[in-house]
């Protein structure tokens, strides 16, 4: 972008309040008028042009962090609008959501996502991008490509979780690997193991989602056989016991799935058999971006819905949905 451009958008006037999505700690409301934040010391202040819909803001509706009150949603395209790096005004981002001290043990430790006192914006202790306006650490955030749409970017995030497996784990080419789900993240998962080489078997239950696996997996709509590496991605408690019971003796489960509920297993089978199971969770957005950008993992155009329209948004059945803040009404 041209110098001109970003002085104009540094001298945009902003509005007073902006509209959102909030979680009232029972429900998500509609707010016309929430107040604009306002950026601190290293923070950015950003304006959302897509916000991505995720399990987890479905799961937070059904009490998995009941702690949280504020606006909702955590995967998002933004344009720049205030920043303390002159260079990003008026660029395209997408932003990590582990906000982290950088003092306690696990920042010290390199262990940072797993922060003693993080916040993670619309999850816990920080208003998230379901909104006009969001800030964000500055050090959070990762320039879009321009040749990349925002239909496409704002995968941004999910595909950086699903990058997050062979960054804790080398995944073997001569190894059978195995997904256990069939919706959006499974379909990212795989397609990021099957650029192993290895051959990937995806279990599911819905044969006009596997259909969309075919291309690059074996599909499946019973469980059957076993896996030296099993990806329970279900974002089901039952599909643990499942991917249990699909995992060689010696073998690896690697869980992606969050939900509000429970989850039982027998640990002595675990321990038995010798399992290794690993949580996990946010990956890194830069291969991600790259990926998206080469083309190397193809994903769906997303669903869009006006912000008024969010109910619908959380309710749909489409690959993936999203509040679309790029137009809406005019203020009063």
């Amino acid at each position: 972008m041209s110098d001109e451009r970003k002085e104009a958008a540094q001298d945009i006037a902003l509005p007073s309040y902006m509209r959102a999505i909030v979680f009232d700690g029972q429900k998500a409301v509609w707010q016309p008028r929430q107040p604009l934040p306002e950026p601190r010391s290293g923070e950015s202040l950003l304006k959302i042009l897509l916000a991505g819909v995720c399990n987890t803001d479905k799961e937070i509706l059904r009490g998995y962090r009941p702690d949280f009150k504020g606006v909702m949603g955590h995967e998002f395209v933004a344009v720049v609008v205030r920043s303390d790096q002159p260079a990003l005004i008026g660029r395209r981002v997408c932003g990590e959501i582990n906000l982290v001290c950088h003092t306690c043990l696990y920042c010290r430790s390199g262990r940072p996502h797993h922060c003693s006192y993080r916040r993670v914006p619309g999850i816990s202790g920080k208003d998230g991008c379901f909104a006009e306006y969001m800030t964000l650490p500055t050090e959070l955030l990762h320039l879009v490509p321009d040749t990349l749409a925002d239909e496409q970017a704002v995968y941004c995030e999910p595909l950086a979780a699903a990058l997050e497996i062979p960054e804790q784990n080398h995944i073997r080419p001569s190894q059978e690997l195995a997904v256990l789900g069939d919706g959006r993240l499974a379909f990212m998962v795989a397609q990021v193991l099957a650029l192993s080489g290895a051959p990937v078997t995806v279990i599911g239950h819905h044969p006009e989602k596997l259909d969309r696996f075919k291309p690059f997996a074996r599909t499946l709509l019973q469980p059957e056989g076993s896996y030296e590496v099993v990806v329970d991605a279900t974002g089901q408690p039952a599909g643990l016991t499942t991917a249990v019971g699909l995992t060689r003796s010696g073998g690896r489960l690697i869980i992606k799935s969050t939900y509000a509920d429970l989850s039982q297993i027998d640990m002595s089978e675990i321990v038995v058999r010798e399992l290794q199971i690993d949580g996990s969770r946010c990956g890194p957005f830069e291969p991600a971006l790259r990926l998206l950008e080469k083309g190397w993992v193809r994903l769906p155009e997303v669903e869009r819905y006006r912000p008024e329209a969010f109910a619908e948004a959380f309710a749909s059945r489409a690959f993936k949905a999203a509040i679309d803040f790029r137009e809406v009404d005019k203020r009063d």
